[in-house]
């Protein structure tokens, strides 16, 4: 399987886990973070993942950079996708075809969203193995 296959196989398979606030484990619970932090993982993404982490600060686009994740401004399956959620806030996805997975707070579980996505797209990053 190619890396976006992994990470999309990951995340599905994260699907149904309940939403955890900082979420790292599918079996206890995800958050937005947890859920791109797994997809990454399973796409052969090796380098530390920093778990602290403001829920709500400023734009986190250059700490993903940060940790060598590569951008890129054509998003396709298996990217990481960060979108504008509110002011301030902030919300990782995975692209999959015909939509997006993420952990929604509302639902209080990692969902399968349909279609466009509600939010601004602020960044995307290709996740791809070391």
């Amino acid at each position: 399987m190619t890396p976006a296959e992994c990470a999309v196989a990951a995340a599905r398979g994260a699907v149904g886990a309940r939403f955890r606030s900082h979420g790292r484990d599918p079996a206890f619970g995800l958050d937005c973070v947890g859920l791109a932090v797994l997809a990454a993982r399973a796409a052969g993404f090796a380098a530390p993942i920093s778990a602290d982490y403001a829920v709500r600060s400023g734009d986190p686009s250059t700490a993903i950079d940060a940790v060598g994740l590569v951008r890129t401004s054509a998003p396709a399956t298996g990217d990481l996708l960060l979108f504008a959620a509110g002011p301030a806030q902030f919300h990782l996805a995975v692209q999959v075809p015909g939509g997006i997975i993420h952990a929604d707070a509302m639902l209080r579980r990692v969902v399968e969203r349909p279609g466009v996505p509600p939010w601004p797209l602020v960044a995307a990053w290709r996740l791809r193995g070391d």
